[in-house]
């Protein structure tokens, strides 16, 4: 009983993980390919593959936020608010993105039980084989093989993949935020990325 207190108490503090099977990604998009992302609102936006990483069309300089995450992962729901708040503070040189991966819920499904309560009104992707090519794309540019814990971000500028803040080793070479991690932690990686 104690050994499941433990490690239920340690889902809870540093993400939920979910487990992929180890396969080649070969959905992932190709150099040139674009997608037309619709969110669980309506919005549409145009997602190019490009040298190294992803942009999006029409804002190709603006900050690309991927949030990979699930509406049951109590991590998740924690931070959405906050992110939110960097999004409206940041709305005119960064864009989030939320992908709902892990889970076959639709567009009600997510407003009804993570967007409304939590405060998520960013741009969250509604359901659809493309989440999956643009996570495998992403995981494979960072080269990325371990188990996902959500949730689970990458930064973008200008198309490349930039360094954030390891919350773990405070180290700010990784390519990659996994688990929860304190929005100040972000802002100040974004403050030193739009300067770059």
């Amino acid at each position: 009983m104690r050994y499941l207190i433990v490690v239920f108490w340690a889902i809870l503090m540093f993400g939920c993980t979910v487990q992929e099977e180890v396969i080649p990604k070969n959905n992932a998009l190709r150099i040139g390919e674009s997608i037309e992302l619709t969110s669980v609102q309506g919005a549409k936006i145009t997602i190019k593959r490009v040298e190294g990483g992803l942009v999006q069309e029409g804002k190709e300089d603006a900050v690309l936020i991927f949030d990979i995450f699930g509406t049951f992962c109590e991590p998740c729901k924690k931070e959405a608010p906050a992110l939110m708040n960097l999004q409206l503070q940041y709305i005119s040189n960064m864009t989030l993105i939320g992908l709902s991966y892990f889970e076959e819920v639709d567009e009600k499904y997510i407003i009804e039980n993570f967007a409304k309560p939590y405060n998520a009104h960013y741009f969250i992707v509604k359901n659809s084989p493309l989440n999956k090519a643009l996570a495998d794309t992403i995981t494979e540019d960072i080269k990325y093989k371990s188990l996902i814990s959500l949730p689970f971000k990458v930064v973008l500028k200008n198309g490349k993949y930039r360094d954030v803040t390891d919350i773990w080793e405070n180290k700010t070479d990784n390519r990659y935020y996994i688990g929860a991690v304190d929005t100040a932690v972000i802002e100040k990686d974004l403050k030193r990325i739009l300067k770059e």
